[in-house]
């Protein structure tokens, strides 16, 4: 499966955020190291993050702020999670595409497919609740992963369970719940699962970055964003 496979998945912008919502409403935010006007303490405090986000919003007449794929973030320092010894080891990478906007808006899949699993990954600047979705298209599977849910999106959800394209599978959480983030979606494709459940890795590593970059596509190739 290459990039050409799953840029041919869809035709146009497919939103998995409130469908109400336009292309035009999307807004690019940069949360990398390269930006040298990022208040990276803010980042750490989520109340203070969605305010800020509020108003970034408001000024560039936007309703979801997005970026964030194979970005270099230093918002992963506060968290133990995701060091090591070796700075290249140390995970700060992202390997997903954030949707930012607020607590309580729906998350749909852009495809159909099943559930795959789910979980409350619970580490601090963790995913917080999880969903992951398989998805077959002729002889080719592969996953997507929504992070950062709302506790009641797990509630009656089943493994195997059928999705439609567009269906709504859950809401945005708040900071309590959610791995302490101002409330956004984080949204990664997987081919290889790797046998995990419920989670996969959604900052990777400069050592691990090869496999990464393969494994875990562009999330813009299926929404046309940008």
């Amino acid at each position: 499966m290459n990039n050409n496979f799953f840029s041919s998945l869809t035709q146009q912008f497919t939103p998995i955020i409130n469908p109400t919502f336009k292309k035009e409403d999307y807004f690019p935010l940069d949360l990398s190291t390269a930006n040298r006007d990022l208040d990276i303490d803010m980042l750490t405090r989520p109340h203070e993050h969605h305010v800020f986000l509020q108003a970034y919003l408001a000024k560039n007449n936007a309703k979801v702020a997005y970026g964030g794929y194979l970005e270099q973030r230093p918002l992963y320092d506060r968290s133990d999670y995701f060091q090591a010894t070796d700075p290249k080891d140390k995970r700060n990478i992202h390997l997903g595409i954030d949707l930012w906007c607020d607590e309580g808006t729906a998350v749909l899949s852009p495809l159909e497919g099943e559930i795959h699993s789910f979980k409350r990954n619970e580490n601090f600047g963790d995913y917080g609740p999880t969903i992951i979705l398989k998805h077959k298209i002729g002889e080719h599977t592969f996953h997507t992963l929504y992070g950062h849910l709302s506790l009641a999106s797990l509630e009656g959800k089943e493994v195997g369970q059928k999705v439609g394209g567009g269906e709504v599978i859950a809401t945005l959480g708040n900071p309590d719940v959610n791995g302490d983030y101002a409330p956004h979606l984080h949204f990664q494709i997987v081919i290889d699962m790797e046998g995990k459940e419920g989670d996969y890795a959604g900052v990777g590593s400069h050592n691990t970055l090869d496999f990464y970059k393969k494994n875990c596509p562009d999330p813009n190739l299926l929404l046309k964003i940008y």
